[in-house]
């Protein structure tokens, strides 16, 4: 498995409009994608630092992961996403290592990328996600 880099950082957030303007007007960055992914019930907005991306992500129902993570934890930050060559490579080879999945394989997240994600009670609390094109 190839980590190449931090591909993002999703956070958790109650609008994402309010939120939309706090880091194009606080921060001084600019969102240059906003996609809603139905199977994950979840809208997203996109910034760029450098080479890694902020992705804020606002539930679209209230049996949302999203809205699940808002309850229980409030705002902030929810994942960190790594860019990988194969998604369904890194997870297989994360698996035989005994860590936990949530997804088996890759499936289709924002931005096109094929994601999928480790469980946090085997990364020591850390929601992790794979992504490859």
């Amino acid at each position: 498995m190839n980590i190449k880099r931090i591909e993002h950082i999703g956070i958790a957030v109650s609008n994402l409009e309010e939120s939309i303007k706090y880091w194009e007007e606080v921060m001084g960055l600019k969102c240059y994608n906003i996609e809603e992914v139905a199977d994950q019930k979840v809208k997203t907005a996109f910034f760029k630092v450098g080479e890694v991306k902020i992705e804020l992500l606002e539930a679209t129902s209230e049996d949302s992961p999203i809205a699940s993570f808002i309850e229980k934890k409030g705002q902030g930050v929810h994942h960190i996403a790594f860019a990988v060559d194969n998604t369904d490579e890194a997870l297989s080879n994360v698996e035989a290592k005994g860590v936990r999945l949530i997804d088996k394989q890759a499936r289709k997240g924002a931005e096109c990328l094929k994601i999928g994600f480790l469980h946090p009670k085997s990364t020591m609390g850390i929601l992790t996600e794979f992504c490859s094109e």
